[in-house]
């Protein structure tokens, strides 16, 4: 289901410090990732809103040495800790308190030994989760038809930066380019830009878009990588800024919103506190409540300005997500000055998100806490969110959020799914139209016959897609 890999933004609202403070300064609440065992004991009625007087973040750091843990004896008993729950322990205990949700996410899933998506591949049936281009071909072809749709209304340019962010085992782009092969003037007008940080994900991405390493005798000349699939130019980068500018730019960020780090707060009695992670006495990670505001406390002043009064009246916890802000205002800023548009594809709600960070392994729910690097953690995309960000910058225009099913429908996936069906095996056949279920239908497959704990489950109103354009553009395909 989820995937992507975080596009490391500027730091400026990276750590979420604060002054050292004894461990009985901060209020424990539950580990369960459900709304019912948070403690809601501790909620009120009462919204601070941004003109209340509290005690603004802190701009700096102060060292406080009497507060700062500390450890027991040393120990020659071997530790079942594993490298990164070492790791996330010695930032707790090298900062006398305890992290935000955020930072603990970001360790889990992109820490540069031991994160989740560094070293391993986390996709598929043998992986963790299953994203919608590994459900079937039909999804890459029906993203390829919108970025033909929308390279035909950008005035069919000779030259496109093609960027797809978190590309997982690049299959996406790689169905994208099959499936618009015979269209010549739009394949070779492609200079592919894939925004990846896991070197192993990097090699099946090579893998899977059957790249090639071109000889070069001449020695000013830079080596090129090519995509055999349709002869473009293949190029890797860390982040997006790294992408070159000055090119009309087509973005594909399709489950990669989701893995971006959000801060959580809950509503106490003293207002919103931001939810922290710390280490408890018996050395386990726990929950707590921070006891005073914390730098992203702007942010969530940000989003309550966004969010009607009765929306956020109620709700007890909130989600919010510097990160996307960011990089939505990236985007839009490139769209901007570059020309062209990014589609956004996601689970998610098209207003504040309360509380849906989650963990799953194995493609099973597990707890946020337990065994942190050994599962997958995201959390829903607050489409609205992208929405304000977008809409901050000049010249761009936002369409959307539709539904996957209305997305996929409107650009032909139903002709599509009829057309595979004439020539295909029976197997094949059942393959294909449980994949059609999984990416436009809604809860449990009515025509399936199989055993109750493999039914298909329809994604196609959970996901929900959204387009950030040039205004000179028009309205793309299919959010007229």
């Amino acid at each position: 289901m989820l995937r992507r890999l975080l596009v490391q933004a500027s730091t400026h609202h990276r750590r979420c410090l604060f002054t050292p403070r004894p461990a009985s300064a901060y209020r424990r609440c539950s580990s369960s990732s459900s709304p019912s065992q948070m403690g809601t004991s501790t909620f009120v009625d009462r919204l601070d809103g941004p003109n209340e007087s509290t005690p603004p973040p802190p701009t700096g750091i102060s060292v406080d040495r009497s507060g700062l843990y500390n450890p027991p004896e040393h120990s020659h008993e071997p530790s079942s800790d594993s490298e990164l729950v070492k790791h996330l322990k010695g930032i707790i205990k090298f900062r006398g308190g305890p992290i935000s949700v955020a930072e603990y996410m970001e360790e889990v899933l992109t820490n540069p030994k031991a994160g989740f998506y560094i070293n391993r591949d986390v996709f598929g049936a043998e992986g963790d989760f299953i994203t919608s281009p590994e459900v079937s071909q039909m999804f890459g072809e029906m993203v390829g038809v919108w970025a033909m749709c929308l390279w035909e209304q950008m005035g069919q340019p000779n030259k496109v930066n093609l960027i797809e962010l978190g590309p997982g085992r690049g299959t996406l782009m790689a169905d994208l380019l099959r499936g618009a092969s015979k269209f010549k003037n739009f394949t070779e007008s492609l200079h592919i830009h894939m925004v990846e940080c896991s070197p192993t994900l990097q090699k099946l991405q090579y893998s899977h878009l059957k790249c090639i390493d071109e000889d070069n005798s001449d020695m000013n000349v830079e080596k090129r990588t090519i995509s055999t699939l349709s002869r473009n130019p293949v190029s890797w980068h860390a982040t997006l800024e790294q992408v070159p500018t000055g090119l009309p730019t087509i973005i594909i960020a399709h489950e990669f919103y989701d893995a971006l780090p959000v801060h959580q707060f809950q509503r106490a009695a003293r207002g919103w506190c931001e939810k922290m992670v710390d280490v408890g006495e018996d050395s386990s990670f726990h929950f707590v409540l921070s006891p005073q505001p914390t730098p992203a406390t702007l942010f969530l002043m940000k989003r309550y300005k966004w969010a009607a009064t009765e929306e956020i009246a109620k709700l007890d916890q909130i989600e919010v997500c510097p990160r996307a802000m960011e990089l939505t205002q990236t985007i839009a800023k490139r769209i901007s000055s570059d020309g062209g548009g990014a589609l956004i594809i996601d689970y998610g709600f098209n207003g504040v998100v309360s509380d849906s960070l989650q963990a799953i392994r194995k493609h099973k729910f597990v707890d946020i806490l337990d065994n942190p690097g050994t599962a997958d953690l995201s959390a829903y995309v607050d489409f609205a969110s992208v929405r304000h960000s977008a809409e901050e910058v000049s010249d761009v225009s936002v369409y959307g959020p539709i539904t996957q099913s209305q997305f996929l429908g409107s650009l032909g996936i139903n002709f599509r799914v009829e057309a595979l069906l004439e020539n295909c095996t029976d197997e094949q056949a059942e393959s294909l139209r449980t994949g059609y279920w999984r990416l436009v239908g809604d809860g449990e497959a009515p025509f399936w016959e199989g055993p109750d704990d493999q039914v298909p489950i329809g994604m196609g109103t959970r996901y929900l897609a959204m387009t950030i354009v040039n205004k000179k553009q028009g309205i793309p395909i299919p959010f007229q």
